[in-house]
């Protein structure tokens, strides 16, 4: 079903990594990790405005916060005269509730399409990959960083009732650990950079230290060139996010 994003992706992709085969070769590590850079780089410039509009969304509506919590005392008895009275503040206000949401809804599924096309390299070595032909997928398992396959994981996981056991890769941990760490520090970066005025504490402190956390559990079972992306992601999204933060501040 979401074929619609997984071609385009991997098309960009395979644009990307083309033009970086005439220069460092068609197995290169550096040329298939600098076109997942490049990748979601090109991914996060075409949604740059949807993300700032939904920035000045979300603050306007931080902003206009006390106001709508004054109506809702005011008229919390009164579901309809609250409706209308805040539709006319928001109307006033010029404040879209949609465009807080609608941006991030759009960049959801073209991300996970990016996992997803990363992921497909190491599911099925043996065949073609969207745009990329099997000849192209070899290349990719073939690529090595430092030694290590940008098809390996520290920790492979089998598939359930698969009868395998847990196989873990030492070898590529002086490669993997960086990449695990750099993406835990961004997230949590990026997390500082997103908080607003009067988000719930435990909401703050989940998205500061529960995405990391995430980020570094997890990341022991993807593959490296799935954390090449994951850390190129969460960087943009912490250049976004201090972008946003300038872009939006209110004026003093």
């Amino acid at each position: 079903m979401l074929d619609v994003v997984y071609y385009p992706v991997s098309f960009v992709l395979w644009c990307w990594h083309q033009g970086l085969a005439l220069v460092f070769g068609d197995a290169a590590a550096l040329g298939w990790l600098l076109a997942v850079v490049l990748l979601v780089v090109t991914l996060r410039a075409a949604l740059l405005k949807p993300a700032l509009g939904q920035a000045r969304a979300l603050r306007r509506m931080t902003q206009l916060a006390p106001r709508m919590t004054e109506l809702r005392k005011r008229y919390g008895s009164d579901r309809e005269r609250y409706g209308a009275e805040l539709q006319k503040l928001l109307r006033a206000e010029d404040v879209r509730p949609g465009a807080a949401y609608l941006p991030m809804l759009l960049q959801l599924p073209v991300f996970l399409g990016l996992g997803h096309v990363l992921r497909a390299f190491t599911s099925a070595p043996h065949a073609a990959n969207y745009v990329f032909s099997a000849a192209d997928v070899h290349s990719y398992l073939a690529a090595k960083l430092f030694g290590a396959h940008l098809g390996d994981a520290m920790v492979n996981v089998p598939l359930l009732g698969g009868g395998a056991h847990l196989l873990w890769m030492w070898q590529i941990a002086p490669v993997a650990v960086p990449l695990i760490v750099l993406a835990a520090v961004a997230t949590h970066l990026t997390a500082r950079l997103a908080s607003v005025p009067g988000q719930p504490a435990a909401m703050r402190l989940l998205g500061r230290y529960g995405g990391p956390l995430l980020v570094l559990v997890s990341g022991v079972v993807l593959p490296l060139g799935l954390l090449v992306y994951w850390l190129t992601n969460n960087a943009c999204t912490l250049a976004q996010q201090a972008l946003i933060a300038r872009t939006t501040r209110p004026a003093e």
